[in-house]
């Protein structure tokens, strides 16, 4: 029997042009959904738990569209709020090679960033929960939308639910002195705490012994400051992804997790080409939820979090469409989740 596993953030409509087409050529865009918090429901519920997206969307159709697309893949929308005014948009532009992918946002305003506390009722959607997954991309849409994450931790506290937190810091919505003055005291409520090695630096302040620009993700240099943190904030997981940048099609891809005790880390891949890696960081959160909630150690969770992460990179849009079946055969090889030194 699955988990009852709770998200909360904006779901946008994503709006992409077709192929490897830059803006200015496009006459038309591909139409699809997705957001940080709602990509890892989509995967819970693809794993079988019983994944709630909260948010708030207009009474409108594209608001409905949006809700449909969550339904489709057995997302419950239980507790998504209807009212205001808009939906949050962004607009993809898919590199190729050496061209970067590019975002543009338009989602300002959106019926989320100016929700009310009394939209939600927390505590009925915490209750029975095992699970609340939020990312620093909520906080960040507004000072409204930071209180709502606030309160929604406080409440899944009160109901002995798990708390993960993927960073995720966004450099178009705030700065890293506004990100570290919201984020930073939200960080008494997580157990489990995602992020790569920049989101850790610009939201909390840590920066790794890493060249990652260049390329050299030692893991050495990830090992004092994964002790660092957890020694400040009481973090019983803390779990980074190793992205390895050789061009927008082409990229390595590896994670590491420490549990206070032990470091691991997962073997790498090599995924080349990528077809679409926006929502790649999501579905390894979506995947380490999953493993952590069912597997027999950290090593076997961080290896089926890479394993569906990777696999994400092949798929378009923002969701991982994958099964546990399928990505347990990525998994495979050597699954034995021992300490690889």
């Amino acid at each position: 029997m699955g988990k009852k596993v709770v998200t909360l953030g904006e779901i946008m409509l994503r709006l992409s042009t077709p192929g490897n087409t830059r803006f200015v050529q496009s006459d038309s865009f591909d139409v699809v959904y997705g957001g940080g918090e709602a990509n890892v429901a989509v995967s819970c519920a693809n794993y079988g738990h019983e994944a709630y997206f909260v948010t708030k969307l207009p009474k409108h159709e594209i608001g409905q569209s949006a809700v449909n697309a969550l339904r489709k893949y057995g997302v419950k929308t239980d507790f998504i709020a209807r009212g205001g005014d808009r939906v949050g948009i962004y607009y993809l532009e898919t590199g190729a090679s050496m061209r970067p992918s590019k975002v543009i946002y338009d989602r300002a305003h959106s019926a989320i960033a100016e929700a009310d506390a009394a939209d939600f009722d927390f505590d009925a959607i915490m209750e029975g929960a095992d699970w609340f997954h939020w990312s620093g991309i909520t906080p960040a849409i507004s000072d409204k939308a930071a209180e709502l994450t606030r309160l929604a931790c406080e409440a899944a506290k009160r109901h002995g639910v798990t708390v993960s937190v993927d960073l995720n810091f966004r450099k178009k919505l705030w700065t890293k002195e506004k990100a570290q003055s919201i984020m930073k005291p939200l960080m008494q409520y997580v157990d489990v705490c995602i992020g790569n090695e920049e989101d850790a630096e610009l939201c909390l302040g840590f920066k790794p012994d890493a060249d990652v620009e260049a390329g050299h993700t030692d893991a050495e240099g990830y090992k004092g400051i994964f002790q660092q943190m957890m020694k400040e904030f009481g973090f019983k997981y803390v779990v980074s992804t190793l992205r390895e940048s050789f061009s927008a099609t082409h990229n390595g891809w590896k994670a590491m997790i420490y549990n206070g005790e032990e470091f691991y880390t997962s073997k790498r891949y090599d995924i080349d080409p990528i077809i679409d890696r926006v929502g790649g960081g999501d579905s390894f959160s979506g995947g380490i939820i999953h493993g952590l909630m069912t597997k027999p150690n950290q090593g076997a969770a961080l290896e089926f979090a890479v394993a569906a992460s990777a696999l994400k990179h092949t798929i378009n849009g923002d969701f991982n469409l994958v099964s546990i079946e399928e990505v347990e055969a990525l998994a495979g090889g050597d699954a034995s989740g021992r300490v690889q030194r």
